[in-house]
């Protein structure tokens, strides 16, 4: 009999751990070759490990809810048979590889009140805590917590580490202690004006946030059901919370005439799917437009970290998927600026199956710079979308409705039936002033409107 390690895989670059979830197998269960053994979950999808031989789950090293970093050994297998020398070496093989990824601008602490980035993986030997969830460093980098204030709490975790609940327990009891302070000095009436504004730049806690800790307290009756959120709910409501307490949203509008594209899709889209075994849907057409402007106005293309632009010289273009569930998910075509329309349309209909699968790959809903979100396949005519962070644009397209237009031509004006769809834009002012998104919006209308109808695939 052999001892086999099952280990937490790597996920992608951007990954350096995740949750157990579930485990699908108990300690004394059999357990074929690729059998899941374990659900994880990292702050961008949810995943299973596959077990990497034959055997019986002898030892389970961590428990539902734990965090665990990648390259961990999470469980042991016994194998009935001898493990040859190039079985282990095959097994050493498959997680040799397997390390935690360098630090990113991503996985910084911003420190408003002194401008710095804190790192969350300092070796410093002052950080007692430089191992936090995926949550975690997201509350702490949404309220302010600097790395002196992280190093105060107490953590309850596996190991001491700090758990949500230590960390919005902290911030509960410091916005407590401020708000006592305030009444002292309002009864005191000591410089009572100075005072209470000095207080409330110390607050940590945003509105967005506590009302999102707060709750009132419902009960199931004729008339309710409680249906708590799931994990990856949870997750879209603080981004989209975040994103708008960060970007000075404003959303501009144009409408096209996509005339061209419907009659150009209705001749090739047979013949397509004949020769390349799937459908051409109008995303990938209107893709191709949206890309060619990106390149003539770069400076939509960027994103911000504190004072600072970063101009991005490819196109990670990000599409807005539904799931079944009723969620959202945004995988990532990169280097879409590479990709012809028969590129676009294979890549579009491979992330949108796999999304709703739940097989994607971490790192493929991660780094895009620019995200295109289809509100008309809802039946909406336009929205207002939410900026996806870090970004400073996002682009909505409606839904493609049939019109009497008036037609300008050498011969005069006249009335037509034309498909026309809007296009909003939702950018950040802070860097994205309205001539710039006006100007780029209406570049990808005009990119659409000339489309010609006449070329083959």
């Amino acid at each position: 009999m052999s001892k086999i390690e099952l280990i937490m895989p790597k996920m992608g670059e951007s990954v350096a751990e995740a949750t157990i979830i579930k485990w699908v197998k108990e300690i004394g269960d059999s357990i074929s070759m690729d059998e899941t053994v374990v659900e994880i979950a990292t702050d961008k999808v949810d995943s299973e490990i596959p077990s990497i031989a034959e055997g019986i789950l002898i030892e389970k090293r961590y428990q539902e809810n734990d965090v665990v970093k990648v390259g961990e050994v999470i469980a042991i297998i016994e194998n009935n048979k001898n493990t040859n020398q190039s079985t282990e070496k095959s097994l050493k093989e498959n997680y040799e590889n397997i390390s935690a990824p360098k630090n990113t601008p991503n996985d910084s602490i911003i420190n408003k009140s002194s401008n710095k980035i804190i790192p969350q993986n300092s070796s410093s030997q002052e950080n007692k805590n430089n191992f936090l969830s995926p949550l975690v460093k997201s509350i702490a980098k949404k309220e302010n917590i600097s790395e002196d204030d992280l190093n105060m709490i107490t953590g309850t975790g596996k190991n001491n580490r700090i758990t949500k609940s230590d960390i919005l327990n902290f911030i509960k009891n410091k916005s407590n202690q401020e708000q006592n302070l305030e009444r002292q000095n309002n009864s005191l009436n000591i410089n009572q004006e100075e005072n209470i504004q000095n207080i409330k730049s110390k607050q940590t806690i945003s509105k967005e946030f506590q009302g999102q800790i707060s709750s009132v307290h419902i009960t199931n009756s004729d008339d309710t059901e409680i249906v708590e959120m799931d994990r990856m709910r949870k997750i879209i409501a603080n981004h989209m919370i975040s994103s708008k307490s960060i970007s000075a949203h404003v959303t501009s509008f144009v409408e096209a005439d996509v005339t061209k594209i419907v009659e150009w899709r209705s001749r090739i889209k047979k013949r397509f799917e004949d020769r390349e075994g799937q459908k051409i849907t109008f995303t990938p057409i209107i893709f191709e437009s949206i890309i060619k402007a990106i390149v003539d106005f770069p400076m939509i293309n960027i994103s911000v970290s504190g004072e600072n632009i970063i101009k991005h010289k490819k196109i990670h273009l990000g599409m807005a998927t539904a799931l079944k569930n009723g969620n959202l998910i945004v995988p990532v075509i990169r280097n879409a600026q590479e990709k012809n329309i028969l590129g676009l349309t294979k890549e579009v209909n491979d992330l949108a199956k796999r999304a709703r699968l739940n097989k994607l790959n971490p790192d493929e809903i991660a780094g895009g710079t620019f995200t295109v979100t289809n509100v008309g396949s809802f039946g909406s005519i336009m929205g207002t979308p939410i900026i996806n962070q870090p970004q400073v644009a996002i682009l909505a397209l409606g839904k493609i409705q049939k019109k009497a237009s008036v037609i300008e031509s050498p011969l005069g004006d006249m009335i037509g039936i034309r498909s026309k769809m809007f296009l909003s834009l939702s950018y950040d002012h802070r860097v994205v002033d309205g001539a710039l998104g006006g100007q780029f919006l209406k570049k990808v209308a005009d990119y659409l409107e000339n489309f010609d109808n006449l070329r083959e695939i």
